[in-house]
């Protein structure tokens, strides 16, 4: 397993972490991946210390806060740097390391905001919606090459991550505790998410358990999309 990030230190303490339990099993590598050269050469480390790359996920982001009004052309493009590029050079870069280690799985993380908008979430909203799609085209590009790598979305409701904290507070909220409480009764399962939920998401469609499931969304809403 290879962990990275921008946050470099971040990703070495959680790959320690991890090796705690599993010796020699993770890696962390420095990463910026709005950036084609961070990818080579995360790509290369990785490809290196596992000794093949298989399975990719794409789950860096960020958000913004603003109608289309509001909404700068700088923010909105840097939302879709971190959120839409990042996915593209993935894709685009892994795809030569993964055919040389076939079976193997490409799983982006977007959100449920790409497959429902609101009207003050314009960048956050589009940049998903994209990842969403991308996924779509990476899945029959793979199939039609005659490929075995699958590409498929996952679409997270609110999780309790930095990342909804940090909107929230955008959007007014007081505290974590309120925050969670407000989003909580729009979620029919009456609670928000947690990482792990998430989590075992990916270890299924990484698996050879989903081997015949590429260019799907899943959703994990906790009902939020049956409504």
């Amino acid at each position: 397993m290879a962990l990275t990030d921008l946050n470099y230190a971040g990703a070495k303490q959680q790959a320690e972490e991890i090796n705690r339990s599993y010796p020699d099993t993770a890696f962390a590598f420095e990463h910026d991946v709005a950036d084609p050269q961070s990818w080579e050469k995360a790509l290369t480390g990785a490809n290196t210390a596992m000794n093949g790359i298989n399975v990719l996920v794409n789950n860096a982001g960020i958000g913004s806060v603003a109608s289309v009004e509001e909404e700068s052309l700088e923010t909105f493009q840097k939302v879709f740097a971190v959120d839409v590029d990042s996915v593209f050079l993935g894709c685009k870069l892994a795809i030569p390391y993964m055919k040389e280690n076939q079976p193997g799985s490409i799983i982006n993380v977007s959100s449920i905001a790409g497959l429902y908008a609101a009207g003050n979430m314009a960048a956050y909203n589009s940049a998903k919606a994209a990842v969403w799609l991308l996924s779509k085209s990476v899945a029959l590009h793979c199939a039609s090459a005659g490929y075995d790598i699958r590409s498929n979305s996952i679409h997270p409701t609110f999780v309790r991550t930095p990342i909804m904290y940090e909107m929230g507070a955008a959007l007014g909220a007081r505290s974590p505790q309120e925050l969670e409480k407000g989003l909580a009764k729009g979620v029919p399962l009456g609670r928000v998410g947690e990482p792990d939920d998430v989590a075992w998401a990916c270890v299924y469609l990484a698996a050879d358990e989903s081997r015949f499931i590429t260019g799907i969304e899943l959703k994990i809403d906790g009902g939020m999309s049956a409504q």
